[in-house]
Formats: structure tokens, C-alpha cells, sequence
């Protein structure tokens, strides 16, 4: 019998260990079903809202004069810059409040906090609007062609009709994303975008005005999204408890929302100037025109394949947030390392795909040898880079679904012009590497960023962070 006993036991450790195995095995199989239905619909809403500004240079390429297409190109990047990025990173504010409130059911806050960054928002835009008109002015002082100034001028004061819906268009779908519900987002970009196409064609061939209607054709679409969303959410059963009519609440607290914010604005400009500061660089390289444009070839490919992460870091914020503010730290915690899982997956599978065509990509741009094969290299150094920005979107969308916004926006100061951006200007113009060796200064920064924001994760008591979700939402 006792012998019996001992061949049993084993038996009985094998099964609770099989059980252990299959639950977490559920748990992650789970996790990733739910970052997944989060993400595909926010990579298509990234990529739909993205490609508007593609479509009216498209346009503007097509009306013929090289003056038009370089001044639309030049307001398009100053605009991004003054404007458009600081909207993208106020809204990283109401991923972290939006989320944790409706993690701890407090759904009424949810329209209170979108109503605030909306007021807050818009008062901004109205200096925004004050700089874009002086757009002109203020590149002619930076040394652009007095042509090419006036141009992105002209084309820059036409856009400004469209910073004030966008920012209304970035607080509703922070507000809908952080209840999960992305779905709808992902239809009305898809119309906006057809519209665009439409009013592009109009106003650049049809009204006359000729390559300023493709800058007003932005205010069209985001307005028509804006009123799409707009409705869904006031007659749609899901936002019934999220959205309950405009309340005096909104005018309280902005100084609290300040404080998330501007560092959120922060942890994001500071990253997109450092890019846009490297083609800048590029014009004082030997040979400009070709560093000029392979570095241009390599941020539009960039720009495309960092619209998967982009979604899975969205993902992140919302499953994050909704954790913590619901005082579940062990999902979150789960959340999390599924969520690396991914995209490290990702960014090994997109890495092998670059470097499987990065003998070919550049003749998607040009047909010149030394282009394509410049190209190429530079898509090799893309291929790693890519990897950490995977890396780097989950951990910064971790970052604001917990609210450590001012934690990113110092590393993001200190691993790009403290370590990128230096190492880049000593590797390209010290050692003359060229617009490799800026690439490669980018690619510095980027792994600085990734070890300080992982450690951080790492080390991060998610039982504390459960309790300051809570002291923010219920204070």
C-alpha cells in the first residue's frame, strides 16, 4: 500500500502542475485576444488619420510646380511640429485619467475629463493659430528660401481652420479608446478619408484655389469625423453612462490636468523634434540632395511600419489603465508582459521582412543606383531600430496608462539630447559616417529610452500604482 502511495503522489503533482500550465496559458491567450481587438482598429485609425496629410500633397503634386509641393511639404512638417504633435501629447493626459476612471466604473468622469482637455485644448490652438499665420516670417529667420518660405506660408495659414477640430478629434477618441470601444473610431476615419479625397479634388482642381485647397480639404475631413463621432457618442447606448451633457465640472481641476499634460506633451515632442532636427542636420552634409533624401525615404518607411506598435502601445494604455483603475494590479501586471511578448514578436517579424526586401525598397522612391542601394543599408539599420521602437511603444504606453508622464518626458530629454542626437552629429560629422551615422545616434537614443522605461516596469510595485489610480480618480 505505501508503495502504491508513493507512485500516486508524482501522478498528483504532474496534473496541478498541467492545471498551473493550462490556466496561464488561458490568462495569456487571453491577454492577447484583448490586445489584439484593441489594436487592429487603432492601427487603422492611426494610419486613416496619417494618410490625410499624404492625400492633400498627393494632390499638391499632382497641380505640377515644384514650389507648391516643396512650400505644402515644408508647412505640412512646421505644422506637425507647432501644432499637431502638441495635441497628440495633451491627449496622453485623458488616456491615463479617461482609462483609470472607467476602470473604477467612476463613468460620469469620463465626459468630464474629455470636456476639460477639450477646453484646454482648444484655448491652446489659438496661439498655435497665432504662429502658423507667421509661418512665413518665421522660416525666412530659420534661413529657408524666401520662395519656398512664402509658399509654406500661404499653405500653412489655410491649415489653420483644421488645428481646432483636430483637437476635439483626438479628445474623442481618447474618450472612446479608453472604454474600449475602438470599432467605430476605425469606420468614421475610413469615411473622413474618403471625404478628403473628395473635397481634395474639389478645392484643387474644381474651386480654384489651387494647392490651398488642399491644406482647407484637412478642416473638411476632421470636422466630418469630428460630427460622426460626435453623434455616435451622444445616441449610442454604450457611451449612456460615460457621456451625460456638458457639466460646469470641466472648468475645475485644470491645473491638475495641466500637471499630466505638459509633461505628456513633453515625453512626445521632445522624441518627434529630435527626428525632425536630423533632416535638418542633413543639409549640412557633403552631398545634401541624396542625404536629404535617403534620410526622407527612411522616415516615411519609418512612419509606416510604426503605425503596428503604435497600435499595440495604445492597446497597452487602455488594458493598463483600466487595470490599475479598477485595483486589479496582477492583470495589469499579466497585461504588461503579454504585451512585450507581442511586440517583440512583432518587431522580429517586421525586422526579417526589412531586411528580406532591403535589397529592392528603394526603388518604391527612385530608380537611381546609388539611391536604392543607399536605401538599403539604411533599411538594414532601420530593421533594429524597429525592434526597439516596438519595445518602446509598449513601454511608453504603460508609461501613461499609469500616469508617468513626468518620468518619460525627463528620460525622453536625457536619451535623445543628452545621448542621440550628440552621438549622431559625432558619428556623422566627426567621424563622417553621414546620414547613417545621424541614424544611428536616433537608434542610441532610442535603446537609452527603452533600458530606463523597462527597468522602471520592471521594478514597478503594481499594487502601489493600483492605489495612486485610485487617489487620482476618487480626489
Amino acid at each position: 500500500m505505501e508503495r502504491n502511495a508513493e507512485m500516486e503522489i508524482p501522478l498528483l503533482i504532474t496534473e496541478s502542475e498541467n492545471d498551473k500550465r493550462r490556466k496561464c496559458w488561458d490568462e495569456v491567450s487571453g491577454e492577447v485576444k484583448k490586445l489584439m481587438v484593441l489594436a487592429g482598429p487603432l492601427i487603422s485609425v492611426n494610419l486613416l488619420l496619417t494618410s490625410l496629410q499624404f492625400i492633400s500633397l498627393m494632390f499638391v503634386g499632382n497641380l505640377g510646380g515644384e514650389l507648391f509641393l516643396s512650400g505644402a511639404s515644408m508647412a505640412t512638417a512646421f505644422a506637425s511640429v507647432t501644432g499637431f504633435s502638441l495635441m497628440r501629447g495633451f491627449t496622453g493626459a485623458l488616456e491615463t485619467l479617461c482609462g483609470q476612471s472607467y476602470g473604477a466604473k467612476q463613468y460620469k468622469m469620463l465626459g468630464i475629463f474629455m470636456q476639460r482637455g477639450m477646453l484646454v485644448m482648444l484655448l491652446i490652438c489659438i496661439p498655435v493659430a497665432g504662429v502658423w499665420a507667421y509661418t512665413d516670417r518665421i522660416l525666412r529667420f530659420c534661413g529657408t528660401d524666401p520662395e519656398i518660405s512664402g509658399a509654406a506660408g500661404e499653405y500653412a495659414r489655410f491649415l489653420i481652420p483644421s488645428i481646432f477640430p483636430y483637437a476635439i478629434l483626438r479628445c474623442l477618441v481618447s474618450f472612446l479608446q479608453a472604454q474600449n470601444n475602438v470599432v467605430p473610431m476605425m469606420f468614421t476615419a475610413g469615411i473622413a478619408a474618403l471625404v478628403h479625397v473628395l473635397s481634395c479634388w474639389i478645392l484643387v482642381f474644381k474651386s480654384g484655389m489651387g494647392f490651398n485647397g488642399a491644406a482647407m480639404a484637412n478642416a473638411i475631413s476632421y470636422w466630418v469625423n469630428v460630427v460622426l463621432l460626435g453623434v455616435y457618442v451622444r445616441v449610442s447606448p454604450s457611451c449612456k453612462e460615460t457621456w451625460t451633457g456638458f457639466s460646469k465640472d470641466m472648468f475645475h481641476d485644470i491645473i491638475k490636468f495641466l500637471r499630466l499634460g505638459i509633461p505628456s506633451t513633453a515625453m512626445l515632442c521632445l522624441e518627434n523634434w529630435s527626428f525632425e532636427l536630423m533632416v535638418l542636420l542633413c543639409g549640412f552634409l557633403p552631398n545634401p540632395e541624396l542625404e536629404t533624401s535617403i534620410l526622407s525615404i527612411t522616415l516615411n518607411t519609418c512612419i509606416i511600419v510604426y503605425m503596428l506598435p503604435m497600435g499595440l502601445g495604445g492597446a497597452i494604455s487602455v488594458r493598463v489603465s483600466n487595470e490599475v483603475g479598477a485595483g486589479r494590479p496582477n492583470a495589469a501586471w499579466m497585461a504588461v508582459r503579454t504585451a512585450l511578448g507581442c511586440a517583440a514578436t512583432e518587431g522580429i517579424l517586421v525586422g526579417i521582412a526589412m531586411v528580406s526586401v532591403h535589397k529592392v525598397w528603394g526603388y518604391v522612391f527612385s530608380t537611381e543606383e546609388e539611391v536604392v542601394n543607399y536605401a538599403g543599408q539604411m533599411l538594414l539599420f532601420l530593421s533594429a531600430s524597429h525592434f526597439l521602437d516596438s519595445l518602446l511603444c509598449i513601454l511608453s504606453g504603460i508609461a501613461r496608462g499609469c500616469g508617468w508622464q513626468n518620468i518619460g518626458a525627463i528620460i525622453n530629454l536625457g536619451a535623445y539630447y543628452l545621448f542621440g542626437i550628440p552621438a549622431g552629429i559625432l558619428l556623422a560629422f566627426i567621424y563622417h559616417v553621414g546620414g547613417m551615422g545621424l541614424w544611428l545616434g536616433i537608434t542610441i537614443a532610442l535603446f537609452a529610452q527603452a533600458v530606463l522605461l523597462f527597468i522602471i516596469t520592471l521594478r514597478t510595485n503594481w499594487e502601489n500604482e493600483a492605489k495612486k489610480a485610485s487617489d487620482r480618480i476618487h480626489n
